[in-house]
């Protein structure tokens, strides 16, 4: 091979790897210009280029006066009105049970007895030392009058006379307490003890609960605690049903909790029905004002921008940008303070979808 036809055949070569190199990029560009053409092609024949969209469907609401309020919402627990674990003061063997698991138990009303034959016992003897004191201490009363003994001897026997009734009293307390009573009325729950039982101070009996009225507990952020007081009105409702309760705050807590930056308030409820069960978990409202008539907007329609909020309204067909300021705001609603009229056409759904100065088509 000589030289000439070697130098051909290099450059060949070279040019065989050069198209090689560029043939996916000129493929590329050349579908693009065969698309550019077919869209050209397409317009002139009265058909819409690939990516180009009509009118934006939407959703509207005309702007009008109406009422909200300024609410507190906030998560409480109904709690009872009283509530006591009864126990016995004194250890001893239960003798009788005089009440039924859910029975209603009035302030005063016998719930057990506990085995008093040896206090009993020990009153009796009492009985008789007393007798034997009072004999002898007015003996020694007649005899100090005679002088026939000194104000000593008299104020020794004097004194175990009261001694005595010092222990009668004190055993008369005991036996008292070997009868428990309802401290007040309330519905008994369940009986942890059986006849014949021995309680100690420790054993748990049942449990005496007054639901009528109900009380709520619940807090409040603490920028609100110069908002709420005693006699301040709430309304809730309870986990499972629908009706609203009112009630009254009539305790608050001195101070704020550190920890969740929260007021910890209790109110009172009217429970005739004993609908309201200690335990609920309930939805507390307090409403700090309200105002009738107010240019009132959904959640959804308010857009957050970085000079604020803005919306966006229909006008001629098109949709425009607003912004807005905003006052009270709900979990559904918010208050327009600046920004909107009365009369103007609102879009309220497909608000993603728009944009300034855009055709829209209202769907409703």
């Amino acid at each position: 091979m000589n030289k000439t036809t070697k130098i051909i055949l290099t450059v060949l070569i070279i040019l065989l790897v050069t198209a090689l190199a560029f043939y996916p990029r000129l493929k590329t560009a050349f579908a693009k210009k065969e698309e550019s053409k077919d869209a050209k092609t397409g317009a002139s024949k009265g058909e819409k280029p690939k990516g180009a969209g009509g009118p934006t469907a939407v959703e509207i609401m005309v702007v009008k006066n109406s009422s909200i309020d300024d609410k507190i919402l906030a998560t409480g627990t109904i709690i009872p009105n009283e509530e006591v674990e009864i126990r016995s003061e004194i250890a001893g063997r239960v003798v009788s049970i005089n009440f039924k698991e859910g029975d209603f138990a009035t302030k005063g009303q016998i719930l057990l007895r506990i085995n008093d034959a040896d206090l009993q016992a020990q009153l009796l003897k009492l009985g008789y030392q007393k007798k034997l004191a009072e004999v002898n201490d007015d003996r020694q009363k007649r005899l100090l009058e005679k002088e026939a003994i000194s104000q000593r001897e008299y104020d020794i026997s004097n004194t175990n006379l009261n001694s005595v009734n010092a222990d009668i009293e004190s055993l008369k307390a005991q036996l008292a307490k070997t009868v428990i009573r309802a401290p007040f009325n309330g519905r008994i729950g369940l009986r942890y003890i059986s006849d014949g039982s021995y309680l100690s101070p420790a054993t748990r009996i049942a449990t005496l609960t007054s639901i009528i009225p109900a009380k709520l507990d619940f807090s409040i952020p603490a920028k609100y605690a110069n908002n709420v007081r005693k006699g301040t009105k709430i309304e809730f409702s309870v986990e499972g049903e629908d009706q609203k309760h009112n009630g009254t705050v009539y305790a608050v807590e001195p101070k704020i909790d550190p920890n969740t930056r929260t007021l910890t308030l209790r109110a009172v409820a009217p429970n005739g029905n004993g609908k309201l069960v200690p335990g609920s978990f309930a939805r507390v409202e307090i409403v700090l004002s309200s105002k009738p008539n107010a240019i009132v907007v959904p959640t959804e329609a308010v857009i957050p921008d970085v000079k604020g909020y803005r919306v966006f309204v229909v006008k001629n067909k098109k949709s425009e940008s607003v912004l807005i300021k905003i006052g009270i705001r709900t979990d559904r609603s918010v208050e327009i303070i600046n920004g909107l009229n009365l009369g103007d056409s609102l879009i309220t759904s497909g608000i993603q979808q728009v944009k300034s100065g855009g055709e829209v088509e209202v769907k409703n």
